[in-house]
């Protein structure tokens, strides 16, 4: 995989050829113009990691052309090079965003040094900005219930590995932290975390969202663009809502895992890709695959790791430490210091049944922090806040016009969940906590689509 995508801008056709060769020696792709128009062609049509332009050009100058890049709200990362360029020029072009400015006769180790060092900058800037505007969500990963502890312990395994991982679990479980997390600790921390919601991409948009597309190859495609696979490399995709993937994109996505390469939409050359893919649904993609809902040998090539995550309700026990938690970071969000949970208020919290899992504890906390008029909020507070939501039901277990047999099959799934999470996903711990005989619960989780992790293990003992 190239280390990124160059435009050299220069006038010396000497130095375009010489730049060439070694930045291409060096692993980069590399793109050259020999003046103002042809770059702002080449600038219109692709995208590039970073730019250098040379001061004087035969038809202008580098700064400006700098300066229409920057009005045209780019943030191309960009390093001017002259041999003779003044003060006045150095001091203009940093004011209008250049990173660098080098000195010709160019040292190539200099060269080579500005580039990787700009381009880890521009990288590390992009974390942290993602970093920023999930300040306070790793939260979700909070708790010391044994299915959480559990968790952090496969998380720290799976990390450690190359293999594709495929995360379950309900809505507001946090299945996107967990694909951070496992970035994060892994070997390809370094490099970039990629995100994308299949849900959330119209189906003829996708292809060109993952592996990204020529100019002019569809209608509205006026430039080239790199897709997530090329935007991830030597680093992470998370692939959300895998389970929501048409068919026809599924077949595309098995091939890009099998084969290690991707082709643009509307272009014919080959890029090899090193991507570590991290998928992600709340569906049961089994079943799904059973009604020809999803492709069997995709659900094969993803769930090489699996790492399934409890509902908030089977861990309620970390209920006290999530709430208190959340409540911090909704006091400074909201500027609303010293409020404080009563243990009623924790009570009733803890036994809601929270459909919408830790997501929905966050903005239940921050809604009270918002709502509730005195510094403590207590029991009543927080039933108000639910909307009349029963806290001793779970979900609600009675939906009119919902067959007997449907919430019956609701309940038996979610005690079982609650169970397994329990005894840490023990199958024959779970037997004889809910005193039953083992090939009986071995039938009735199969019927019902769930596993036990330590099933396996505990047979050969």
């Amino acid at each position: 995989m190239p280390r990124g995508h160059v435009l050299v801008v220069d006038d010396e056709p000497s130095i375009l050829t010489t730049l060439q060769k070694a930045l291409s020696l060096e692993g980069y792709t590399v793109d050259v113009a020999g003046g103002v128009r042809i770059a702002e062609e080449k600038l219109a049509k692709k995208s590039y990691d970073i730019a250098l332009f040379d001061v004087a050009l035969p038809d202008g100058d580098g700064v400006s052309l700098l300066e229409k890049v920057r009005v045209g709200g780019s943030d191309l990362p960009i390093v001017m090079m002259s041999g003779h360029a003044s003060i006045d020029a150095a001091v203009r072009a940093t004011r209008l965003g250049a990173l660098d400015f080098l000195e010709k006769p160019l040292s190539t180790d200099r060269l080579l040094l500005v580039l990787d060092n700009t381009l880890r900058l521009v990288r590390a800037e992009a974390e942290a900005r993602v970093l920023r505007a999930q300040a306070g969500q790793l939260g979700e990963l909070i708790g010391e219930s044994r299915s959480m502890v559990a968790l952090r312990e496969q998380i720290a395994r799976a990390a450690k590995a190359s293999a594709t991982v495929l995360v379950t679990g309900e809505r507001g479980t946090g299945k996107e932290l967990v694909a951070r997390a496992i970035h994060i600790a892994g070997k390809r921390a370094k490099g970039p975390l990629e995100k994308m919601n299949c849900a959330a991409v119209p189906s003829e948009l996708i292809e060109s969202e993952m592996f990204g597309h020529e100019a002019g190859a569809f209608t509205g495609a006026t430039k080239q663009r790199r897709g997530k696979f090329e935007r991830a490399s030597g680093g992470t995709l998370f692939l959300d809502e895998v389970g929501d993937m048409p068919m026809p994109m599924q077949a595309k996505l098995l091939r890009v895992l099998q084969e290690r390469e991707i082709e643009r939409v509307g272009g014919h050359e080959t890029i090899k890709v090193d991507v570590r893919v991290v998928a992600a649904t709340n569906r049961d993609l089994e079943a799904a695959c059973q009604k020809g809902e999803f492709r069997a040998d995709l659900y094969d090539r993803l769930n090489v790791v699996p790492l399934a995550l409890p509902a908030l309700r089977a861990r309620r026990e970390d209920v006290p430490l999530l709430a208190r938690h959340f409540l911090g970071l909704a006091m400074a969000a909201n500027d609303r210091p010293g409020m404080v949970l009563t243990e009623g208020a924790i009570d009733v919290l803890t036994g809601y049944g929270f459909p919408g899992n830790v997501r929905e504890l966050r903005n239940l906390i921050e809604r009270l922090v918002i709502l509730t008029p005195d510094a403590k909020i207590d029991a009543e507070d927080v039933r108000v806040c639910l909307g009349g939501a029963s806290a001793g039901t779970p979900t609600g277990l009675f939906r009119p016009g919902t067959p007997f047999r449907v919430l019956a099959e609701e309940a038996e799934r979610r005690i079982l969940e609650e169970a397994l999470a329990h005894h840490g996903g023990a199958m024959a711990s779970t037997a004889r906590g809910l005193g039953l005989e083992r090939s009986h619960l071995y039938k009735k989780c199969k019927a019902l689509g769930l596993r036990g992790d330590k099933a396996e293990a505990e047979d050969e003992g």
